[in-house]
């Protein structure tokens, strides 16, 4: 029996993905403890400065989202106006709150670990 060309290249497919998921995977396992710390970190500070922005200048929160440092693309705000709170969120991994307080300005929500 002959292969034909395009049964030996589909034949590679399952392969080549799992080499992709092998890589991925490794990377997430030596990577993983260095994203989380950072997606950890901030949406801490993103919180409280974005917190600070919207209640303590009374600026919009469109506007605050223009105060995120490089690398924090992926980083979403969450406006609560009935507490006074913005959440800043990373996808699947971190979210952190601040509320203002009179007084204090705002203050970063207790963590939980």
């Amino acid at each position: 029996m002959v292969k034909s060309a395009a049964t030996s290249r589909s034949s590679r497919w399952p392969w080549a993905l799992a080499v992709i998921a092998l890589l991925l995977g490794g990377g997430a396992w030596a990577y993983g403890g260095t994203i989380q710390g950072n997606a950890v970190a901030g949406t801490a500070y993103m919180a409280r400065v974005a917190c600070s922005c919207r209640y303590v200048s009374d600026r919009t929160l469109e506007d605050c989202d223009k105060d995120k440092l490089e690398g924090m693309e992926l980083i979403t705000l969450v406006d609560n106006q009935e507490t006074k709170s913005v959440t800043a969120r990373f996808p699947l991994i971190a979210a952190h709150s601040a509320s203002y307080r009179a007084g204090y300005g705002c203050v970063l929500e207790q963590w939980e670990e």
